[in-house]
């Protein structure tokens, strides 16, 4: 197994072999990274909420303190949702199926996975589904 500092340096690139080992523990080490990076900001946000849990005499300053909290739990639930999609990618990395479209089957491209590591459709797919959906919404 790779040290955490080889998996850091090293950037995959399209002329290796598609998802080698290296290339599974570079995704892993970023979607584990991303997933503790989300976790630690939860933890800052609840620490943050239970702090200005105070009463504001202000009828503004409580109506402007309310809408950051609204705004902030929404965040932290797209947030919940994406660590469900990161967890998703990881069994996907542990059951050999990563990297690969669900539709096609085909690889999906090591540029798009680095940009988007939970990325489940390949670039083609993936407009394929939103031209499908910009004609139903359309109708």
């Amino acid at each position: 197994m790779s040290s955490v500092v080889d998996v850091v340096e090293y950037r995959p690139t399209a002329d290796e072999p598609f998802m080698n080992q290296r290339q599974r523990e570079y995704f892993r080490a970023k979607l584990k990274g991303w997933k503790e990076d989300i976790l630690r900001e939860s933890r800052e946000t609840l620490e943050n909420l239970q702090e200005e849990s105070t009463n504001h005499p202000d009828m503004a300053d409580r109506a402007s303190s309310e809408s950051d909290r609204s705004l902030e739990l929404r965040t932290r639930d797209r947030q919940r949702k994406l660590i469900s999609k990161i967890d998703a990618a990881l069994k996907r990395i542990e059951d050999g199926t990563y990297g690969y479209c669900e539709e096609t089957g085909e690889p999906i491209g090591i540029a798009r996975l680095d940009a988007r590591p939970i990325a489940t459709l390949s670039l083609e797919a993936q407009e394929m589904h939103e031209r499908r959906e910009k004609v139903y919404r359309d109708e």
